[in-house]
């Protein structure tokens, strides 16, 4: 082991890893396993990443073809059973840490943003809004090049309900 922390053995890295797993809301790469785990300085990368390949071979997680992990429902009754043998403190980092990336994986899937050329050879540039109760805004919009679909769709993503916004203020102001 690394270095000074919570975590003593190979049995209580998987510990971690299976209550990550269980904890987040999609299918998860490998990156993002590792930063979520590593919030113990006792683990280390090789323990870590020899831990992860044996969840995967005792079909406590899978590993999907794009290279997502995603807990099994063995991994799911085992975690359960686990969770306690996690030490509170670590348990309590793993959490905050796993609501931000919850937070970041909910934000994706509820802004979208992507074009496609046309039979012309304009672009169609489709801006979706959704919250937790469905579609808030779904606009469609026709530019002439491709670097201005880029930048529509950029500056949506970085702060859609701005857009939203301007769009209700315009259409419901008393200005003709």
């Amino acid at each position: 082991m690394a270095g000074r922390g919570f975590i003593h053995d190979k049995l209580e890295i998987k510990f971690l890893i299976l209550y990550i797993a269980a904890r987040v809301i999609e299918p998860i790469p490998f990156d993002t396993v590792l930063d979520l785990t590593m919030c113990d300085d006792a683990i280390d990368y090789f323990d870590f990443s020899e831990c992860l390949s044996d969840l995967v071979k005792t079909q406590h997680l899978t590993l999907s073809e794009d290279g997502l992990y995603a807990i099994t429902d063995k991994g799911l009754r085992n975690s359960q059973i686990c969770e306690s043998s996690l030490p509170y403190s670590v348990r309590l980092r793993c959490d905050k840490n796993i609501a931000i990336w919850n937070r970041k994986l909910r934000r994706k899937s509820q802004v979208r943003a992507v074009w496609d050329q046309r039979a012309n050879g304009t672009y169609t540039v489709r801006l979706n809004l959704d919250d937790d109760m469905g579609s808030v805004m779904d606009l469609r919009l026709m530019v002439v090049r491709e670097d201005m679909a880029k930048v529509l769709s950029e500056r949506f993503q970085k702060d859609p309900e701005k857009l939203y916004s301007k769009i209700m203020d315009l259409l419901l102001s008393d200005e003709e």
